[in-house]
């Protein structure tokens, strides 16, 4: 590899005329540039390509073609949707695109951007014998940041990342986690040239021959993060989906400690659902002992086999049978139990008023749940509710030293899940709807 350019200049090809679909690009380049030299670096903008390939739709067809080329809705806002593509960018729209395009139609990204960039190189090293790279771009909103820039969303003979991990600055110090997108960045220097309004939708940018590969390469494929290594992967609405749809009941935890903040975390966004009166119903009793977690199931549990013995009648086999179930509480390395405190509750003077205003109450217990369950489940825990304290709620109190008015409410097993849950038939809303 050629040592890096101190310097490198940008101009705009000029010379290319309307692209209508079946157009040879190659030859239209070709023609405006006869002087391109061995590593140039050629930026062309996606919508020339889309025409040439013949990516145009109606523009009566643009909801369609963008759910056709979406693979996940990551964030909407009104009309406005921001999707994933098929080539895995996450862009306003799929890309489907209504500027530099005839009346009436719009444009769909290339089918294969990186094919189409090997595809220009290999008839430009044919038509002039010159080796280049070639980018081809699509203009991109930024998250956290005002403004449009261009990226690379197809590559070919660019080294469309650089790594510089393992090498020192000029001080000396390592570099740990640099990792250059070259392809955006020649990406964003052929825009400041090409313009969108000016009819030049190709760059050439010299000077910059470290970056030419003798390779096609990966493309700009490369530049699309993993999804497991994406901290940002989801949008506003896609991850209070994400965690509401995915939040599963985890019976089997992996011996992995769970993290006391992120169970406090999501204790914060419990006490955030509604509750009446202005009161704060909710506690929520963390079990971080391992001692106090065995001693309070050993407690329940033998309460739990004298009332099925005593009370219900239950043949030892079936007793043994219930007593299993409660066996994930035991199996998972951390545990929540939640209280209710009505002491906010108002008093009425008959008994039904009374029961209405403890439902209430229960109701907000149930939604404070709800808000736990899933902040956890976005924490990358696994939960269980299991109702057993409620069962033998004097028994939690005095293990747990809990006030006489804090009602246990269950028990939450949380962990980290030993294997995916298993997959239920999706629930259809309308069943459970009624019209009036």
């Amino acid at each position: 590899m050629s040592a890096p350019s101190t310097e490198y200049s940008v101009r705009a090809l000029h010379g290319i005329p309307e692209v209508r679909p079946g157009d040879d690009l190659v030859k239209l380049i070709a023609a405006a540039g006869p002087e391109l030299e061995d590593g140039d670096v050629l930026v062309v903008t996606s919508k020339i390509v889309s025409k040439a390939e013949g990516r145009i739709v109606r523009a009566d067809d643009r909801e369609a073609a963008i759910d056709a080329e979406a693979v996940r809705l990551v964030a909407r806002r009104g009309p406005t949707r921001i999707v994933e593509t098929r080539h895995g960018l996450v862009m306003a729209a799929a890309g489907v695109d209504a500027s530099n395009t005839e009346p009436g139609t719009v444009l769909l990204l290339p089918e294969d951007p990186d094919a189409s960039a090997r595809a220009l190189r290999a008839g430009l090293r044919e038509a002039l014998g010159v080796e280049v790279g070639v980018v081809v771009t699509d203009t991109f909103g930024r998250p956290w940041r005002n403004g449009l820039t261009d990226v690379g969303i197809g590559a070919a003979g660019v080294r469309v990342l650089d790594d510089l991990r393992g090498t020192t600055d000029v001080h000396g110090t390592p570099l740990g986690v640099t990792v250059v997108a070259t392809a955006d960045e020649l990406a964003a220097a052929g825009e400041l040239v090409k313009g969108k309004a000016d009819g030049l939708p190709v760059a050439v940018v010299r000077g910059l021959p470290h970056v030419v590969t003798e390779e096609d390469g990966p493309g700009a494929r490369a530049l699309v993060r993993d999804a497991s290594q994406d901290m940002f992967r989801l949008g506003t609405s896609e991850a209070i989906r994400e965690a509401v749809t995915q939040r599963r009941t985890v019976r089997e935890f992996t011996g992995e400690p769970v993290d006391g903040a992120a169970v406090r975390r999501a204790v914060a966004a419990a006490v955030t659902a509604p509750a009446p009166h202005h009161t704060t119903p909710w506690r929520f009793v963390l079990l971080e002992s391992a001692g106090i977690r065995v001693r309070l199931l050993d407690a329940m549990r033998a309460a739990w086999v004298r009332d099925l013995r005593e009370l219900s009648g239950f043949s030892e086999e079936s007793i043994a049978r219930r007593v299993r179930r409660g066996d994930v509480l035991y199996r998972a390395p951390y545990l929540v139990v939640p209280c209710l405190e009505t002491s906010g509750a108002h008093e009425y003077p008959d008994a039904g008023r009374n029961a209405a205003e403890r439902e209430m109450f229960v109701v907000a217990m149930g939604a404070g749940v709800q808000n736990l369950l899933v902040a956890l489940a976005a924490e990358g825990l696994g939960s269980a509710w299991v109702s057993s304290t409620m069962f033998c709620r004097e028994v939690v109190r005095e293990v747990l030293d809990l006030p006489a008015g804090w009602d246990p409410m269950g028990t939450v097993a949380v962990g980290h899940a030993a294997a995916p849950p298993k997959q239920r038939p999706a629930r259809q809303a309308g069943a459970f709807i009624e019209v009036r």
